[in-house]
């Protein structure tokens, strides 16, 4: 029978073997097309996600098997299908390329190239569906995520392995604070994936753009599945660029996958769901819809020594309406996820970039995975910009501020000057740790805001002048020794000072 026939795992192949003599085929045919979907009869040993093979040339995956016919989701445009064709089993899954000739590479879900430099050097070819890692193959998340971005690193520290969500409104900074995540790991020993679902092709153009002109691109690889490619390939594409990251966590490497976004790859299971006729639930989604995104996002893992100590983190990217975080998709992801980082319309509004709602925002690993030097310095700073929102909403309401309150209120201003950051501009570890310690010292107290960038602009170069030995030893131990501490408060005492005079 079928089954027993060699198959050719090359998805643009997919042509039984002939090794074993005459084989028969299971065929069927096609009843209804339309939407990017096919309803099939006549392929009764078909199993659920099995790769089926149009006469055209075309292929899809079997995802709803009932008694009498099979809903089939097609990976290309239908545009020579119609209802009457030859369909095949192939008794295979949907597989993909792996490896690092994938490195550097703008891809389609199925790893064919868009960007016109020529096949894709594959090491091999695995299933887009695979177990995620059990309790005993995993390691305790410890090691530091550096993202670059100020705000991140000091109050929701990430770590490898962790699983942090971005959720916003529209237009907000969600993509660019996941894509200065990746430009941030330029310096750094991880693989990079970024995927994108269903988004306008203006969007992944600013997208690469940014990486390739930033990022150390050579270490990075973009799947793209726009929003007028096929629902198949925007469904896949998910799970594609997990399997393209798991290559080389397997191997005891470290990668960064960002899946934006998350709530559209919802809408596009939520399409394909109604058009196979499956039951609808809460706001139309199916109610496997938190299975979907629960089974890929679970295989986001930092392994034990035993498999290699490998890591894979993932951020993925959700979407809520008028900062609606208690909708269906964002309420599944957060308690899918190890921590959300919430940005903010309002905040964003107000020139506050990157807008993180730091009230509503968490890390539930946190510091935990922080660098020491960081934690040390920033020990008190989540608990004095809290008090500094909450002091700064009573005071809205008027009447005389004691001199204890609007020393506090003057820091807390500072502190929120501080944690503005310019995008595509990510931030060393040692430029972070003695930045926090210029505010938690107080020494930018005297400083206007419009001083503050001034101040924030000069200080690396200051830094490399005057502390260098100190900077190099952050940068590489993570950890800030008394000595050094004096090193950078001694420079950041200097640079204030000068900064204070130069506009008096």
């Amino acid at each position: 029978m079928a089954h027993d026939a060699a198959w050719v795992n090359d998805a643009a192949a997919r042509v039984q073997a002939t090794a074993l003599g005459p084989v028969a085929e299971y065929r069927g045919l096609v009843e209804e097309i339309a939407d990017g979907v096919a309803m099939i009869s006549g392929l009764a040993d078909v199993r659920l996600d099995e790769l089926m093979r149009f006469g055209a040339g075309s292929f899809g995956f079997a995802q709803v098997l009932e008694p009498d016919r099979i809903g089939c989701v097609l990976l290309d445009a239908a545009r020579t299908l119609q209802a009457g064709d030859t369909v095949l089993g192939t008794g295979d899954v949907v597989r993909v390329p792996v490896g690092p000739g994938l490195l550097g590479r703008i891809v389609d879900p199925l790893g064919r190239p868009l960007d016109g430099q020529g096949p894709v050097d594959a090491e091999a070819n695995l299933p887009i569906e695979r177990p995620a890692p059990g309790i005993i193959d995993r390691d305790l998340v410890t090691d530091p995520v550096q993202t670059g971005v100020l705000v991140v690193d000091t109050l929701f520290a990430l770590g490898r392995g962790q699983r942090e969500l971005i959720v916003g409104d529209p237009a907000t900074g969600k993509t660019t604070l996941a894509v200065d995540t990746i430009i941030a790991q330029k310096n750094s020993d991880m693989i990079c994936i970024y995927v994108a679902v269903g988004q306008k092709t203006s969007a992944v153009r600013r997208a690469v753009d940014a990486l390739q002109t930033h990022a150390a691109f050579d270490r990075c690889i973009v799947v793209v599945a726009g929003s007028a490619t096929p629902p198949g390939l925007q469904w896949i594409a998910p799970f594609a660029g997990m399997t393209m990251a798991e290559h080389f966590r397997d191997k005891g490497e470290h990668a960064l996958i960002v899946i934006d976004d998350l709530s559209k790859h919802a809408a596009t299971h939520r399409e394909i769901a109604l058009l196979t006729r499956q039951s609808p639930g809460r706001e139309a989604y199916p109610g496997d819809v938190f299975y979907v995104h629960a089974r890929l996002l679970e295989r986001a893992a930092k392994l034990s020594k035993a498999r290699g100590g490998g890591s894979l983190t993932a951020l993925p990217i959700a979407q809520t309406e008028a900062g609606n975080l208690s909708a269906y998709i964002p309420t599944n992801l957060i308690s899918i996820t190890d921590g959300q980082i919430v940005l903010d319309a309002r905040l964003f509004q107000e020139g506050q970039k990157p807008a993180v709602d730091v009230g509503v925002s968490v890390s539930r690993v946190g510091g935990k995975t922080q660098a020491p030097a960081l934690r040390d310095a920033a020990e008190s700073l989540r608990l004095d910009y809290a008090q500094f929102l909450e002091m700064e909403v009573f005071t809205r309401f008027g009447g005389t501020i004691e001199p204890r309150v609007q020393a506090q209120l003057t820091r807390g201003q500072r502190l929120r000057a501080v944690l503005r950051q310019p995008q595509h501009r990510p931030m060393r570890l040692g430029d972070e740790v003695a930045l926090v310690l210029a505010v938690q010292e107080g020494l930018l107290d005297a400083l206007s805001p419009d001083q503050m960038d001034a101040f924030q602009d000069h200080l690396t170069e200051a830094l490399e002048q005057g502390a260098a030995e100190a900077l190099q030893a952050v940068q590489t131990t993570g950890t800030l020794s008394d000595s050094d501490r004096a090193a950078l408060l001694a420079v950041l005492h200097k640079q204030a000072a000068s900064r204070a005079a130069s506009d008096v």
